[in-house]
């Protein structure tokens, strides 16, 4: 390899900023960001793990290999990889009802999740139908999004007071024990989890990189260590290398997991797909879906086959990695690599409170309980709102259940289209001699008749018209069939003894209605 294709390797690894850079200098600046977001990420992974049932190794696990081979494709040069805060809900949602959170078949359950996530979102990439990132209505995440927040929160409040509630179905039913409970809470507990939450809020405040979370964890390990705490810890956590699991994948109840798997794929890659799409848009460059499926599918395969659990893209992270400076994918690589590197000595993990890890994700999803967007939707669109509220109280009230909260949201925004696109209204004008058909909506083949039945009134309404003018430029698009009821609504006006005429007919639909339309003749005869 020579010096000129080093000095090429950042315009391969993507990150417009770092072309223009000596490789030296861009991969120091790698080294230090990906470093710096594995200090961050290694607590986090396990109170992600916690939160999706899984042990908290397997969260290490899914912070290591799946971000150095999430790099190998990934299109943004900022992405972080790793367990995330709502693909981990949802991994509990779906497998909580099969088996014990954090059991061996639960463990079993979890890999198989994941290498369903991994396959769906890489054959949807290789498909080149990244296209389906968009495929969740803005609607529905406004409404999907806060109610996660609020499940996320409420299931580690038990955690963060170390009162641990009795075992309901949902977890808003044991935040609400836990609150009506005050003589269960820990002091130390409350004190542990008032910290984490001034030094990971209040240094944000102070400075966009202060590393909150991990003087949380380290101020928590010593606390726990010298004796001042003995609530719920963290461990045994097992210190070693990955272990290769594929013979511990459930394998015979993949078919069971198909749909949610499918969900956790498009849900949870929506958060990469925002994280990519905002960053190639502040940087000026380009960015494809495409090749960020399959990242992120790469990266579920590997954690599937070495003891992780479903993982995605992470805001925070991907955030912290482009203020350290990243300049390349190959910071996600780095953060990987240090995850690596630390397994061998994670049982120092062991002595850190659960206090501490439940306030980390309380505290990192506090920003997505946004109610506002949700209240201002009803001034926008009232359909819409509908969308939102629903999957709103469907994520709550189906819990551990989002998924089917996400199928319920995703149906009834195809509903609210389906419905919309059934509404043709047709504004009628008569002006001397002359009627005047204004059709608004889509001339498709399930409202085409209503055009038909429109003329029919007119004419009866207005027996002395000469004339008749469709006037097309409010309509969204004609399709054929569409195109063929209008050319004998046209037909049954010169029948009448009306001289009939179209105008305005939208661009895309132009060159089939004028096929249809054009003939002297009936063109399917």
């Amino acid at each position: 390899m020579n010096l000129r294709t080093l000095t090429e390797w950042p315009r391969r690894l993507g990150g417009a900023t770092a072309v223009k850079e000596p490789w030296p200098r861009w991969l120091g600046h790698d080294l230090l960001a990906g470093v710096s977001v594995a200090m961050i990420g290694i607590p986090q992974s396990l109170a992600y793990a916690e939160l999706a049932g899984m042990p908290p190794i397997a969260g290490l696990y899914a912070g290591a290999l799946p971000p150095i081979v999430a790099a190998l494709f990934a299109s943004s040069p900022y992405l972080q990889t790793g367990p995330v805060a709502i693909t981990a809900l949802l991994t509990f949602g779906s497998l909580s009802t099969m088996a014990t959170p954090g059991s061996p078949e639960y463990v079993g359950l979890g890999l198989a999740l994941a290498l369903i996530v991994g396959v769906v979102r890489v054959a949807l990439g290789m498909l080149r139908a990244g296209w389906l990132a968009y495929l969740m209505s803005q609607p529905m995440l406004l409404g999907f999004v806060p109610a996660s927040a609020i499940l996320i929160a409420s299931s580690q409040l038990p955690s963060a007071l170390d009162a641990p509630a009795p075992e309901y179905d949902n977890v808003i039913l044991q935040a609400v024990w836990t609150l009506a409970h005050p003589g269960q809470w820990s002091l130390a507990a409350i004190l542990l989890t008032a910290m984490t939450a001034v030094l990971v809020l209040g240094g944000r405040k102070l400075h966009a990189l202060f590393p909150g979370v991990l003087a949380a964890t380290i101020l928590g390990i010593a606390i726990s260590g010298m004796g001042f705490y003995s609530g719920e810890t963290a461990g045994p956590i097992p210190a070693g290398f990955l272990p290769f699991t594929l013979d511990d994948i459930s394998w015979t109840t993949l078919p069971t997991l198909l749909l949610s798997g499918a969900i956790i794929a498009l849900v949870g890659f929506s958060e990469a797909a925002s994280i990519s799409r905002r960053f190639a848009s502040e940087e000026r460059s380009r960015w494809s879906a495409n090749r960020e499926f399959i990242s992120q599918g790469a990266a579920n395969i590997a954690a599937a086959t070495f003891g992780g659990m479903p993982c995605g893209g992470s805001f925070s992270r991907s955030s912290v990695n482009k203020l350290s400076g990243a300049r390349t994918r190959m910071a996600g690589a780095f953060t990987g690599l240090t995850v690596l590197a630390f397994l061998p000595f994670a049982s120092v993990l062991d002595p850190l409170p659960m206090a501490v890890l439940g306030a980390i994700v309380i505290v990192s999803v506090t920003g997505l309980m946004r109610m506002r967007p949700l209240l201002r939707m009803w001034r926008l669109s009232v359909p819409q709102a509908v969308i939102a509220w629903t999957t709103f109280a469907a994520t709550l009230l189906l819990a551990p259940r989002v998924d089917l909260a996400v199928l319920a949201g995703v149906s009834l925004s195809v509903g609210v289209f389906l419905w919309r696109s059934l509404q043709l209204e047709i504004d009628v004008t008569a002006q001397d001699d002359v009627l005047t058909f204004t059709p608004r909506g889509v001339l498709w083949f399930s409202t085409a008749q209503k055009l038909d039945a429109a003329l029919l009134d007119a004419l009866a309404d207005h027996p002395n018209a000469t004339r008749l003018v469709i006037e097309l430029n409010r309509l969204g698009r004609i399709d054929t069939t569409g195109a063929l009821v209008l050319r004998s609504v046209l037909d049954q006006a010169r029948v009448a003894g009306l001289e009939a005429d179209v105008h305005g007919i939208p661009p895309q639909s132009e060159r089939l209605t004028h096929r249809v339309l054009g003939p002297d003749t009936d063109p399917l005869e």
